[in-house]
């Protein structure tokens, strides 16, 4: 996807279930949100409706009942919501969104070895 596409909430938690659960009909949708929305089947429609319209999805419906599908590749999909996320709040500045983390809270060593191994990747694949 060439432009950057903007999820809310709603459509975040129904691309998870895709992404991990696809081809999904509504009905299987509804089932699996119950407990943790209670969306109604028309609320879930409407979300799916919006996100076909956008492109991040497509529906199937040569069959019996209407399948969907996610279009939007799960990894480009959190790479383009960190980067908006980090220029709207940090300026772009992953120095400053990593000081306010260590600073916002206590970060465990594991968290911390963790931090570095990644720099250092990024260091080698700079090179």
């Amino acid at each position: 996807m060439a432009k950057h596409i903007v999820l809310s909430d709603g459509e975040w938690k129904l691309m998870k279930l895709l992404w991990e659960n696809y081809p999904m009909t509504l009905g299987d949708m509804v089932e699996a949100m119950q407990d943790d929305t209670a969306w109604s089947k028309g609320t879930i429609f409407t979300m799916l409706r919006r996100m076909n319209t956008k492109g991040v999805i497509r529906m199937d419906d040569s069959g019996r009942y209407q399948q969907y599908y996610p279009v939007l590749q799960k990894e480009e999909a959190e790479q383009a919501e960190t980067r908006s996320f980090l220029e709207r709040v940090y300026d772009g500045s992953v120095g400053m969104m990593l000081s306010a983390m260590a600073h916002d809270r206590k970060l465990s060593k594991s968290e911390i070895d963790e931090l570095y191994k990644i720099i250092q990747e990024a260091r080698e694949e700079g090179k």
